[in-house]
């Protein structure tokens, strides 16, 4: 087989090169990964607006929101008004093979889509928790971490679904019923990871400050409104391209994040879908999680002041 080939209609070029510097795999290993993953991906790029993080040989990798203008005609967009950048956002959507094949050629390695749907921008469909060890920290701390999340959610009776990032830490998803406003989302989100904090404060933190976190688990509860997420089954730019990849709350104290890679995953997967199968129904939020959410201030803005605060205080 040479290095170009053609796959659902897509032309898939430089195959044999590496997919990034260090990555210990070809172009053609993320193409066969994501193509044979693509049933259970899919289900979770489709319909949301999609940001990727690509590579492009010899440069940094970088995040794409807007759709380059070279985008095949038949990738499907949705406009996104940003806030932020007070601008127009052309996202892609990722709704079928060909999509998918035509990103993995772009050097997409790593899909991060919106929490919400195209069609319904002002609900987020999922709670999330990311859990971020402390430099240096192995993966077991993290484990017990998300112990604390998981009893906290046993607490206000709900129940969440558990994966790797691919990288350090791990995520906790908990979806949420169409009613729910982002605001609350948001608020519940903060409540929750301060509930977890409440139950065992010596190993894990809200503390978005990185100084203030004295060597915890940080449980980031920023996650929320715009936000993206990197997808289960995701490959990340990491020595080895792990994946971000699903495990029973049970299991997750036999496992590290390096055990799931683009060479592993779909044979660790056989033919099952731990994502789909582990995720609960839409849940509704619990009236005092949300209430005690609105009271606590949104980290970034604390984090903001508390900045300044002690910048004066240097100064002064």
């Amino acid at each position: 087989m040479g290095s170009d080939e053609v796959r659902d209609g897509v032309s898939l070029t430089n195959l044999d090169k590496p997919v990034f510097d260090g990555a210990g795999a070809t172009k053609r290993d993320l193409v066969e990964y994501v193509d044979a993953v693509r049933d259970r991906l899919l289900p979770v790029l489709r319909g949301r607006p999609l940001s990727v993080m690509r590579v492009r040989e010899g440069q940094e990798p970088f995040m794409q929101k807007n759709v380059p203008k070279y985008a095949p005609e038949w990738l499907r967009t949705v406009t996104v008004w940003a806030e932020s950048s007070r601008r127009e956002i052309s996202y892609a959507l990722c709704d079928d093979r060909r999509s998918l094949l035509w990103f993995a050629n772009q050097r997409a390695v790593e899909y991060h889509p919106a929490l919400a749907t195209a069609d319904r921008l002002d609900h987020v469909t999922h709670m999330i928790l990311d859990l971020d060890p402390p430099e240096g920290e192995a993966f077991g701390v993290v484990v017990r971490a998300a112990g604390l999340v998981r009893q906290a959610l046993q607490d206000c009776g709900l129940a969440g679904a558990v994966k790797t990032s691919g990288a350090k830490g791990v995520h906790v998803f908990v979806p949420v019923t169409a009613r729910a406003a982002i605001e609350d989302v948001a608020a519940a989100t903060r409540a929750l990871a301060a509930r977890a904090e409440r139950i065992d404060p010596a190993l894990a933190t809200t503390a978005f400050i990185r100084e203030d976190r004295e060597g915890k688990v940080f449980l980031d509860s920023t996650r929320a409104g715009g936000a993206t997420v990197v997808a289960a089954y995701s490959p990340r730019i990491r020595p080895g391209v792990p994946v971000s990849f699903p495990v029973g709350w049970d299991e997750l104290e036999s496992v590290t994040p390096g055990d799931f890679t683009i060479h592993t995953a779909v044979r660790a997967l056989g033919d099952g879908d731990p994502w789909a199968e582990h995720m609960p129904e839409a849940q509704e939020l619990p009236q005092d999680l949300v209430a005690e959410g609105h009271t606590i201030p949104v980290a970034r803005v604390q984090a903001m002041h508390e900045g300044k605060r002690r910048a004066r205080a240097r100064r002064g």
